[in-house]
């Protein structure tokens, strides 16, 4: 017998207003999430006012077919679309078909093998100099340090700004740029609005020039005096790389991929590390194991812990496709328009996959039988659009987690663990990863 045609129809889901369903997910989302998760199974349909129609994936089978599916029927370019007026249209995330493929391969170098090792001075040089202006024996909040560290890093690293002064007023420029992505009443007058973000639009426009002239200048300066291919900074291999036709990245290009890797190598490294320590420091097993392995010359633990820490606290909540062509899904076809969005913090919480999930347990990923696999832990997406600054970010974060615990002691404020709470596009910690200094940090060596 034929096995029956998969019906043209879209999964269950809360049956409240998209308005509803808008301010649920701005405010409430986890508890929305689960809640509606726990009712309709591994497929869930939602509608809000920024997307008419769109459906969360739960279960690793699932996320699969979506991450290996065909990329001109699945556009991840247009689900990301919202990003437009801040990274602009020739940015990687929002191109799909040849022209991301294109932009993929020249993009990717940067961030493998030796490339990346050239930046360990980076990191560790920005580290120590948020490390000398901690206040000692006071209560601070770490995701402001963080979010300057990382910060400098992209400037120094990935755009290649050597001159202190030019280095401080692009990160000047960035910050106001960015900020109004940085917190929920921006966040929602850019959703509400269509991406325009209002009356706030003008500013952001004003904020956005500002940055540009900056960077087309470097840009020009730096194509001008040429000798890139000797640089170690991402800039400088962007501007060398060349595609099977001989041809570059275009000025207009340049700085939409240099605006991509700040926006998606900025705020959300920065909250990484700021869950990382919040979990690491009110888990005091782990942390004596992780020093202790350090201590060694070990770092399979440091490596475990960032991992688990980034499945525990995903810094974003999911990733999505828009469906452009025919794709089934679990015996369903889905309908063309339906943007399907892999539930990063669910599935990093399923028990089935992860026993005991709310513990932080770094030991998950020393395993190799056990260990979560490309469709379990995703924090960086998956599949031909896995985040390219994957390697970087967990390069980054090892090194600070490594830099902090051989300078300083550092104790978590109050008892309780930080709530999570949204901030912009991110999930962070709701205090900001309040910490106390308990001695003055050793000397930099």
């Amino acid at each position: 017998m034929a096995a029956p045609a998969a019906t043209q129809q879209l999964p269950p889901g809360p049956p409240l207003p998209a308005v509803v369903q808008t301010l649920l997910f701005i405010f409430q989302p986890r508890r929305f999430i689960a809640a509606s998760h726990r009712r309709y199974g591994d497929l869930v349909s939602f509608k809000t006012r920024f997307d008419p129609q769109f459906v969360l994936l739960f279960h690793p089978r699932d996320i699969k077919a979506v991450f290996t599916g065909p990329p001109d029927a699945l556009r991840a370019g247009e689900a990301n679309a919202l990003l437009g007026p801040v990274v602009g249209e020739r940015s990687v995330l929002l191109l799909d078909g040849k022209e991301h493929i294109r932009h993929r391969r020249l993009m990717l170098p940067p961030f493998h093998g030796k490339k990346l090792a050239a930046h360990e001075e980076v990191f560790r040089a920005a580290t120590d100099r948020a490390i000398d202006q901690w206040p000692v024996g006071e209560p601070f909040a770490l995701m402001p340090w963080t979010q300057s560290l990382t910060l400098e890093v992209i400037v120094r690293a990935v755009f290649g700004v050597e001159d202190e002064e030019r280095a401080a007023e692009l990160r000047k420029r960035i910050r106001a740029m960015i900020e109004p992505m940085g917190n929920r009443r921006g966040l929602l007058l850019m959703i509400l609005s269509g991406g325009r973000l209002g009356s706030r639009m003008e500013t952001f426009e004003k904020r956005r020039a500002e940055v540009d002239e900056l960077l087309y200048a470097h840009i020009a300066e730096r194509r001008s005096a040429g000798g890139f291919e000797d640089r170690d900074d991402v800039f400088s291999m962007l501007l060398a790389a060349r595609d099977e036709d001989g041809n570059g990245l275009t000025d207009k290009e340049l700085r939409d991929e240099l605006v991509t890797l700040l926006v998606a190598g900025h705020e959300t490294t920065a909250t990484g590390l700021a869950w990382a320590f919040e979990r690491l420091l009110r888990t005091p097993r782990v942390l004596d194991r992780l020093r202790e392995s350090l201590d060694a010359g070990e770092t399979d633990y440091l490596d475990a812990v960032v991992k688990e820490a980034l499945r525990l606290r995903p810094v974003i909540a999911g990733v999505g496709r828009k469906v452009r062509g025919p794709f089934e899904l679990n015996g369903r076809t889905i309908p063309v328009g339906t943007e399907l969005n892999p539930s990063i913090s669910i599935v990093h919480r399923r028990p089935d996959l992860y026993p005991d999930p709310e513990e932080f347990r770094p030991e998950r990923f020393l395993d190799s039988e056990t260990a979560p696999d490309t469709y379990t832990w995703i924090p960086f997406g998956g599949g031909v659009r896995r985040c390219l600054g994957a390697s970087f970010a967990l390069m980054e974060m090892r090194e600070v987690i490594r830099r902090v615990l051989e300078r300083t002691d550092l104790r978590p404020v109050g008892d309780k663990p930080e709530a999570i709470a949204r901030r912009g596009i991110t999930m962070s910690p709701s205090e900001g990863a309040g910490v106390i200094q308990a001695r003055p940090p050793l000397p930099a060596a």
